[in-house]
């Protein structure tokens, strides 16, 4: 699994890979992950 910084749209949010369709999205502040969600990356 890898962690990225995203961009655009979902910029100041981090995703981890779940596998190649999902990927769980969050923001990261004082370390502490919050607004988690697991998204279809593709669609």
């Amino acid at each position: 699994n890898r962690l990225e910084k995203l961009k655009g749209t979902r910029k100041g949010q981090y995703s981890i890979r779940i596998n190649n369709q999902w990927r769980i999205c969050f923001r990261w502040q004082d370390s502490n992950a919050y607004s988690v969600e697991i998204t279809d990356y593709h669609s």
